[in-house]
């Protein structure tokens, strides 16, 4: 299940709870169901994590073998424009045609560099959004806890442990 499911799942888990009497904001949930619902959230994150890192791999990748291919255009280029210089009768043609080569190359190059930032912005940047979801939905989780631990509500006999996360 996607992580922004499962906490919309949580929040409509918090919303439907019973309220605490005499509280407007606080209620009750059933701790079973509420710590395994944030495990299977837990466990569902670091393969998020992972596609992060992938991509970011990626984005390296595309970026070295644009690098590679920019380079080897622009090589290709140079020589061209080498191999024209030397022939005596056209060499003022030659060197504007290499200049033109080299710039089309750079140019060509310059572009795919944009490209591949652009794609690479644009998925870093919707996963930060789904970062900043789940974290914001995880402080307020952890928030409405405290506030429950506050007022009692997680008080019980000294058999039970803590919640740990």
């Amino acid at each position: 299940m996607d992580p922004l499911d499962r906490i919309d799942e949580l929040i409509a888990m918090v919303e439907q709870a019973r309220s605490v009497p005499m509280s407007r904001n606080n209620c009750m949930v059933d701790r079973g169901e509420m710590i395994a619902a944030l495990d299977e959230m837990r466990a569902d994150l670091p393969a998020d994590l992972r596609r992060a890192a992938a991509l970011l791999e990626e984005r390296d990748k595309i970026m070295e073998a644009g690098k590679r291919e920019a380079d080897r255009i622009i090589s290709e280029g140079e020589a061209e424009h080498a191999r024209l210089v030397s022939v005596n009768e056209i060499t003022v043609s030659a060197e504007h045609e290499g200049a033109r080569i080299i710039a089309e190359a750079r140019a060509e190059a310059q572009r795919l560099r944009s490209e591949v930032d652009d794609y690479v912005d644009t998925a870093l940047a919707n996963f930060e959004q789904f970062l900043t979801r789940a974290l914001a939905s995880i402080e307020r989780g952890r928030d409405k806890m405290h506030a429950l631990r506050e007022i009692g509500t997680f008080a019980g006999d000294d058999t039970e442990r803590p919640i740990t996360f």
